[in-house]
């Protein structure tokens, strides 16, 4: 079922992508994802399509989304990188190795409600007390605590896939 959709959709998806992130090489790059994650698919989920197209387009489309924010991550870290003298700058190792934390923090933080992910940054990055916390976001102690707990707790799920 896979070969099929692939065989018959491939340059369709291609062209579709390619209208969409303006590069012939990204667009090639976004189908072939897109098709893997249909390989990855259950036999079932693939027989029950009914609109290949639309299907296909609803899987590229989130991985369009998290092409351009990688994209925009991976622009900021240029910004901060052009800003630091020569001698300080990070190797190209260290510098992929950044961008790949970054996205995969920027994935972490995406996953958490507006509250929750609010807390953490202020928690981790500025140093807010739960009290701080509370007053900003106009809850309860309590409430906030519970925020703070279940960001960490997110937090630590996907690293440690508990």
């Amino acid at each position: 079922m896979a070969a099929g959709l692939y065989a018959a959709h491939h340059a369709w998806l291609v062209g579709w992508l390619t209208r969409r992130v303006r590069d012939t090489a990204d667009a090639a790059d976004l189908a072939q994802d897109t098709f893997v994650r249909v390989i990855c698919r259950a036999a079932s989920e693939l027989h029950a399509v009914q609109e290949p197209r639309a299907y296909l387009t609803s899987i590229a489309k989130g991985l369009v989304v998290d092409h351009w924010r990688r994209r925009d991550i991976e622009q900021a870290w240029l910004d901060a990188l052009a800003l630091m003298p020569e001698p300080q700058a990070p190797s190209p190792e260290v510098r992929l190795i950044v961008l790949e934390t970054l996205v995969r923090i920027d994935a972490m933080l995406d996953g958490l409600a507006p509250a929750m992910r609010s807390a953490l940054l202020w928690a981790r990055l500025d140093g807010a007390t739960v009290p701080d916390i509370a007053q900003r976001l106009g809850v309860s102690v309590a409430t906030a605590e519970r925020y703070l707990a279940r960001a960490l707790r997110h937090c630590y799920d996907l690293v440690y896939g508990t």
